[in-house]
């Protein structure tokens, strides 16, 4: 049936488009899943670098591709061009990824400044390419003392801000030095088991969004912007 606009007089009927099941039905990518990680610590024994390098092995044996980025270089943002090779890094890894991971510890009841200037440097676009939109995000922190989900939650609010589908998971180690043993491995406990759950379904939403992401991302708000701008340039022509 095909819809009438008559009681929405403000709509763009040619830009509005019906939400179609078809069109998420996306078969069409084979490849390992490619996950980048992201930590938040530069000290020698960083628990949110441990907890990553768990996070990857899980990754690495549910099939997916993985990179972690050593953030031990990177300038703050603005302090450095951003051809800086640390940035450049990062951009290039960014636009490989598929889904990320975010793990960072809680410094004064907020994530630390390392992480910050990870995100800080991911811009929102490169030139027309949106590098985080659409692809999928994990968010996990470690803790020194008690759990706390600060962090998380910050993350959260920056997943959504640069418009990735950020899975309902998370993980929040307490007490993150006692969780390892003597060779950096994380012992068996319900935290590591957490950190399987969040690393399984990211898989599953990668696997489930990376085919149609473009489709799950197309806004009505932007077709309707797109069609005035063609209209406005072929109006300036014909004058």
């Amino acid at each position: 049936m095909k819809p009438t606009f008559e009681h929405l007089p403000n709509l763009d009927a040619e830009q509005f488009q019906l939400p179609d099941s078809k069109a998420l039905a996306v078969t069409g990518e084979q490849h390992a899943p490619r996950i980048l990680l992201l930590y938040g610590s530069l000290r020698q024994r960083s628990f949110s670098r441990l907890v990553t390098e768990e996070a990857g092995r899980l990754l690495q044996q549910m099939g997916a591709e993985i990179r972690i980025f050593n953030p031990e270089g990177l300038p703050l943002p603005d302090g450095a061009d951003e051809q800086h090779p640390k940035v450049q890094e990062l951009r290039e890894l960014v636009q490989w990824s598929e889904g990320m991971v975010w793990c960072s510890p809680e410094r004064h009841g907020a994530m630390t400044s390392v992480m910050k200037a990870q995100i800080d440097w991911i811009p929102l676009s490169l030139g027309a390419v949106r590098p985080t939109q659409g692809k999928t995000l994990a968010v996990m922190q470690v803790c020194g003392g008690s759990q706390s989900f600060n962090t998380v939650n910050q993350m959260r609010v920056l997943g959504r801000w640069m418009r990735m589908i950020t899975i309902p998971n998370q993980s929040s180690v307490a007490k993150a030095y006692q969780e390892f043993d003597d060779n950096d491995r994380m012992k068996p406990s319900a935290y590591y088991n957490r950190i399987v759950d969040v690393m399984e379904e990211l898989v599953k939403f990668t696997l489930l969004t990376r085919g149609c992401s473009d489709y799950l991302t197309n806004r009505y708000s932007e077709r309707v912007e797109s069609a005035e701008q063609l209209s406005a340039r072929v109006d300036q022509r014909s004058i």
